[in-house]
């Protein structure tokens, strides 16, 4: 008879307040990886909160009674304005050694209430997009978690990051503001750009299908930068279009066009056009052709212009 094979997190017993999109895919990677899961934790116990702990073989609970004590990790995995009244609720009753949140906007002392109460707290938010849960623990490989806290946590979080084939990134309080806005830009700003690149192309009446030939643009050029930083390089190297190769004529083009059309977002695009710029630094457009396109951008009012 083969000898069982062992499992990163075997031994390990973990709870989990709030089972949606990220708190069902956690658990769910946890269990893959050898965890024990105790208790589900959820605001009402719905149909599909209930399916999850049976898939899991755990204890489905309302929040208010959830108490972890004896498990090694409570996850508190709630969206950001839920976050302080939950860990009020849960600091009402004893809780696991360690409690990780995920939120991205808050550091460790989230959980103060729960250090309090004898936990050891920290933060273990992960830099994905989660559209609905992600069952499959492969959807963990290469992920960056964000994380800070008291050292039991962090090597709690250290653990969980290691069986999933992930990595931890130490970001400190005083930083998360700036880590969780860089965050919304990387996931939350693309998406905006691509739906106003479509909202642009319908002021010019093309028809809705173009939106599929952009997102597939877009991912090109965000292949290409994922290459750029593989080869330890700044994805900045990626940058395509006119105003990365200094093509002024074609600038003040699209500029005027959308000055006819949708003016309001000029400003938008003059500050973009800057920004790849100052990205692409001494690797961008040379001399001449960098001062043409200065005066292109100029040419167009807005916020974007800068002062005389």
């Amino acid at each position: 008879m083969a000898a069982p094979t062992h499992r990163p997190l075997d031994g390990l017993t973990i709870s989990v307040a709030g089972p949606g999109r990220v708190g069902a895919s956690l658990a769910r990677w946890a269990a893959a990886s050898g965890a024990a899961v105790g208790r589900i934790g959820a605001r009402t116990l719905r149909p599909a909160v209930r399916a999850l702990a049976a898939e899991l073989s755990a204890e489905p609970v309302e929040l208010a009674a959830l108490a972890s004590a004896g498990d090694d990790v409570l996850l508190v995995a709630v969206a950001d304005p839920a976050l302080d009244r939950v860990v009020e609720t849960l600091a009402r009753r004893p809780q696991a050694a360690v409690a990780l949140h995920t939120s991205g906007s808050r550091g460790a002392e989230a959980l103060a209430p729960l250090r309090e109460r004898g936990s050891a707290v920290g933060s273990l938010h992960p830099l994905k997009a989660f559209p609905h849960p992600l069952p499959d623990p492969e959807n963990a490989r290469g992920v960056t978690f964000a994380v800070d806290g008291d050292p039991a946590a962090r090597a709690a979080a250290g653990r969980l990051t290691d069986a999933w084939g992930a990595t931890a990134l130490d970001v400190p309080a005083e930083a998360r503001d700036l880590y969780h806005l860089a965050a919304t830009l990387a996931a939350g700003g693309v998406t905006t750009l691509l739906a106003t690149a479509t909202s642009i192309a319908r002021s010019a009446g093309l028809p809705e299908r173009v939106a599929a030939g952009y997102l597939e643009l877009a991912r090109g050029a965000l292949a290409a930068a994922a290459e750029e930083l593989a080869a330890g390089r700044s994805p900045a190297a990626a940058i395509t279009g006119p105003a990365a190769r200094g093509d002024a004529e074609t600038v003040r083009r699209h500029l005027a066009a959308l000055e006819r059309e949708r003016p309001e977002l000029v400003p938008l695009v003059v500050r973009l056009a800057r920004e790849t710029l100052a990205r692409l630094g001494e690797t961008g457009p040379e001399g001449g052709a960098r001062q043409a396109l200065g005066e292109a951008l100029d040419a167009f009012p807005g916020p974007s212009r800068p002062p005389a």
